[in-house]
């Protein structure tokens, strides 16, 4: 037990650095934790030490799994239905464009140029073709775009985008046996009856037991999860799922969820990124740094190239157009997820991994601020949101 403890406080020692760095420098605090494993590991390697770390324990690795599970819920409970119904047809060209692009380039790119392997190559195609939530919704949250007609357009465009790279993840990697026809029909099931049994749960027992919503729908997660991976697919599938089947749920009453949000923030989601951030190989990326490059250009250039002309039909504004494209051009939490996959499955090598992390981290960096600083579409914003923008400190969580 010491030892758990000791190793529980170095990671989240690690975890409230991060917040603090990511604080003074204004960037998502996902990537603060990704480059504090990263720089931790490094240490540790080049001391001998790494074991020492912890990366593989096993209660660490289950703190970590269910980090990003929950974190999948979470962003698939963020989506308002009226966005995807008011704007069906915009978000779904979109989100399929911001999928089929740089899954194919990409692709292609590792395939022909970088000579990986055909199943690396396809893995490569998925990890590179998410959007990241998180930033997505902290930016926008921040500069007060998300409340406008334009910015839940895009946040319903990249719960569309994720959904294609989670179903290709599965639908490529995951052996089609009857096991897997067990599990979608069991997926369906759920689901099909979650937003019933939680309403009537909550009818009952919500003002009587302490947090029996958190406590149901962590039941319901970690079920479909050991249903997915039984079925050699990923857990996070049916939690982003869950996630957008029970949107309306978790918006009537925020209470809950916000406690939620708390448990996966404050506590899980660390070790998942810090972890994810530990298996990356800072020697590999020295030493062939062109191939990070070619990744990282390769995703934000085929997500361009398919998403503009898309955006074009829906929008007239240039800035409107740009910031719109580049902010669909980031990548985090789906990505690393994909990487973690492809690397836990034997798909990809740790040099492989590294680099597909690397680009990760600089399609959630320069995307961003390249948008935030040259096409920020200030006219969409009333005056009174501009002012609350400028008055908020740093990205959220």
């Amino acid at each position: 037990m010491e030892q758990i403890l000791a190793v529980a406080a170095l990671w989240l020692g690690l975890a409230v650095l991060s917040a603090i760095v990511a604080y003074w420098i204004h960037i998502p605090i996902a990537i603060a934790e990704i480059c504090a494993g990263i720089i931790a590991a490094a240490i540790s390697g080049h001391y001998g030490m790494l074991d020492a770390l912890g990366g593989n324990l096993e209660w660490l690795r289950f703190l970590a799994s269910s980090g990003a599970i929950l974190l999948a819920f979470l962003a698939g409970a963020e989506l308002e239905p009226d966005i995807v119904k008011d704007k069906l047809g915009e978000v779904t060209l979109v989100g399929l464009a911001a999928f089929s692009a740089p899954f194919v380039g990409c692709a292609a790119i590792a395939y022909f140029i970088l000579d990986w392997t055909p199943r690396a190559s396809l893995l490569t195609g998925i990890a590179l073709s998410g959007t990241s939530i998180a930033i997505l919704y902290s930016v926008m949250y921040e500069t007060g775009v998300n409340k406008t007609e334009f910015g839940k357009g895009i946040l319903g465009a990249c719960f569309i985008n994720n959904i294609g790279t989670l179903l290709g993840l599965g639908l490529i990697f995951a052996p089609f046996t009857y096991r897997t026809i067990v599990f979608l029909v069991i997926s369906i099931i759920v689901l099909a009856l979650l937003p019933f049994s939680s309403n009537l749960i909550t009818r009952i027992y919500a003002h009587r037991s302490a947090a029996i919503r958190v406590k149901w729908v962590m039941f319901i997660l970690f079920g479909l999860g050991a249903m997915a991976l039984w079925a050699g697919s990923e857990a996070v599938l049916p939690a982003y799922l869950a996630g957008m089947v029970l949107a309306e749920f978790a918006t009537a009453d925020t209470a809950w969820i916000k406690r939620l949000r708390t448990l996966t923030v404050g506590f899980l989601t660390p070790f998942y990124y810090i972890r994810a951030g530990t298996l990356v190989s800072i020697p590999a990326i020295i030493s062939a740094p062109f191939i990070f490059v070619i990744l990282l250009c390769g995703k934000v250039f085929t997500k361009i190239m398919g998403i503009y002309p898309v955006v074009k039909i829906y929008r007239n504004m240039g800035k409107e157009r740009w910031y719109y494209t580049l902010m669909m051009s980031t990548g985090l939490m789906f990505g690393t997820i994909c990487a973690l996959y492809g690397l836990s499955h034997n798909i990809i090598t740790k040099e492989q991994y590294s680099y597909l992390v690397a680009a990760i981290i600089g399609s959630a960096i320069f995307p961003t601020l390249i948008a935030n600083a040259l096409f920020m579409p200030k006219h969409l914003l009333h005056p009174t949101e501009e002012l609350a923008a400028s008055e908020e400190g740093g990205l959220g969580d």
